[in-house]
């Protein structure tokens, strides 16, 4: 084929995912808009229904808290993971000392950051990203509320 097919057929794919929803992996990543939209959306889902039916729905995959590679996590300020909208197995673990590649303990950091700054914040660090399966550069926004935070992140 030569360079004018693939762009044709590229563009084409493309159209046909954001018009029928096709995979994940044909899509774009999710925006540092969606990520603050999602955990703020989150955050009111937990005030209004509760943290069990919340984080039962976050850690369930629930079309709501997913978009793209997109979703949602709950961290207590102990950095014990409450809900995990990628990796249920997660739930219940005390991640506090959990480090990306680089060696940075990015939950120890996300606590902190929670306790100085409950209004809102972006964290950056490395991990796998569920979609490509790679370990990819991350930046994850997050929000405190009460005694957690709720988090949601994008790829870059």
């Amino acid at each position: 084929m030569n360079r004018f097919t693939v762009r044709g057929f590229a563009a084409f794919s493309l159209t046909l995912a954001a018009v029928f929803g096709a995979p994940t992996s044909w899509a774009q990543n999710a925006t540092k808009e969606d990520a603050v939209a999602m955990v703020k959306k989150g955050v009111a889902y937990i005030k209004a229904n509760g943290k069990d039916k919340a984080y039962g729905e976050i850690t369930a995959k629930s079309p709501q808290f997913v978009k793209q590679d997109l979703y949602l996590v709950v961290y207590g300020l102990d950095g014990k993971c409450l809900a995990h909208g990628a990796n249920e197995k997660q739930v219940g673990r005390d991640l506090i000392d959990l480090k990306d590649i680089d060696g940075k303990a990015f939950v120890r950091e996300r606590v902190e950051l929670g306790k100085s700054s409950p209004k809102g914040f972006w964290q950056d660090y490395k991990f796998t990203n569920p979609t490509s399966k790679k370990i990819e550069p991350k930046q994850m926004y997050c929000e405190r509320l009460d005694d957690t935070i709720v988090c949601g992140g994008i790829y870059k």
